[in-house]
């Protein structure tokens, strides 16, 4: 049996990078490549209906083996890798019994992974690291959760005497791009509900994400010369930076944490007759999300409204919303994957995601799907490590969801929701 960690060093060497500038769906054709790869995979370990359809999303189907009616489950992972960094030629390396202690990278560029800097290395002493060489990401986004999910069912079909119900499996692309969803055909998935193995620390459960919107902004300004610019010249930088400074100076990533919320700087271009800004807005509050939008709107309106019409050009896009509002009513999904981790020797770490996955677009889609950890930590950068530990709890805690789930009792749905969180 090929292990996980086969797997997932199979994976990583192929390059799949989103691209957010692409329209077209996938937005890079390199996604192919692995998609028809888990397809071979698929069908040469023994799973049944495995699909790919023109949009690249890979599907399957482990068939019950219990003689009775159980729910369908799922679960889904993504094959794009972050545009945000170097994707080709990755080039893993393993750390095994790690010490605890700084992790060096690449040493003539003094890149360390240290525990001093990322203290959840603490968490993994004495287990395999896998790291990258520091020239590139290392893909754990999300093909450690491609890798453990064909790993359990694998595991699952070599293993028949474990009793579990029908489990429908998917690979999405683009979800880096925040595309990842848009194109997933919910009735042909056909699960009652499903998981994303998308998380990070061991043991985590998510049910909650950000309420997301994108907002872009353009500053109109007037260039004449300098020497003559007297009541004329209107530079787009200064008032970008009056548009800037409007946004509370603690309510940004690097000062927030669990549920704080947050605007997000992250494109910034300009010169005086037009500068370019593009936030992110998040928050788990819908009603101070909604506050965040109004905050913007507002700053725009009063810039034009000092340096006139048109000035300050906004708009805004609401990217994702928070699946909590799609989760609680059904929490037994919750209860029952917290019960596969503890089953496991875990404590399941039941805490809001910061970002968002495909399963809270899926959640408003119909198909409610919290987020299981895939072990993973540092994503989008040369920082990013996986324990191979944390991949193989993983694998498991598929493997007990599918058991739970093989053995369900339809009066789990209507009592004690929440009780296991």
């Amino acid at each position: 049996m090929e292990t996980v960690v086969d797997r997932f060093i199979r994976y990583i060497k192929v390059d799949t990078q989103s691209d957010p500038n692409n329209p077209d769906f996938p937005s890079t054709e390199k996604q192919w490549t692995l998609a028809r790869m888990l397809v071979q995979e698929l069908e040469a370990i023994g799973m049944s209906e495995v699909t790919i359809d023109d949009n690249c999303y890979v599907m399957a189907t482990l068939p019950s083996n219990v003689d009775k009616d159980v729910p369908t489950i799922g679960f889904v992972s993504h094959i794009d890798t972050s545009p945000d960094y170097i994707a080709d030629k990755v080039n893993p390396q393993f750390h095994y019994n790690y010490d605890g202690g700084d992790i060096v990278l690449d040493a003539e560029k003094d890149m360390v992974l240290s525990p001093s800097y990322f203290e959840e290395l603490k968490l993994y002493k004495g287990q395999t690291i896998i790291t990258t060489d520091g020239s590139t990401l290392l893909g754990a986004d999300d093909k450690a959760g491609v890798a453990e999910i064909v790993t359990a069912m694998d595991y699952l079909l070599r293993h028949p005497e474990i009793k579990h119900g029908k489990i429908r499996i998917c690979f999405t692309p683009d979800e880096e791009v925040g595309k990842g969803a848009h194109k997933f055909d919910v009735a042909k998935f056909g699960a009652d509900w499903a998981y994303t193995m998308d998380g990070s620390q061991v043991g985590e459960l998510e049910y909650e994400n950000f309420n997301a919107a994108g907002a872009s902004i353009c500053i109109n300004g007037k260039s004449v010369h300098p020497g003559s610019a007297k009541n004329k010249m209107v530079n787009s930088m200064l008032i970008a930076n009056e548009f800037m400074s409007a946004i509370p100076a603690e309510e940004v990533p690097q000062h927030t944490e669990g549920y704080e919320g947050f605007y997000h700087l992250y494109h910034l271009k300009g010169e005086v007759e037009k500068t370019e800004l593009r936030y992110i807005i998040r928050d788990h509050d819908m009603d101070r999300f909604k506050q965040r939008k109004a905050h913007l709107q507002a700053t725009a309106d009063r810039l034009n409204e000092q340096y006139g019409e048109n000035t300050v050009e906004l708009v805004m896009k609401d990217q994702y919303f928070n699946m909590k509002e799609k989760v609680e009513p059904v929490m037994h999904i919750v209860d029952v994957a917290a019960e596969a981790i503890r089953k496991v020797g875990l404590q399941p770490l039941v805490r809001p995601i910061r970002g968002g996955t495909d399963g809270s677009q899926l959640s408003f889609m119909g198909l409610p799907c919290p987020n299981i950890f895939a072990g993973g930590h540092n994503f989008h950068g040369p920082y990013e490590f996986v324990p191979v530990e944390s991949m193989e709890k993983a694998v498991e805690v598929i493997v007990s969801l599918a058991q739970l789930v093989g053995a369900w009792d339809k009066s789990r749905e209507v009592s004690g929701l929440g009780a296991a969180v």
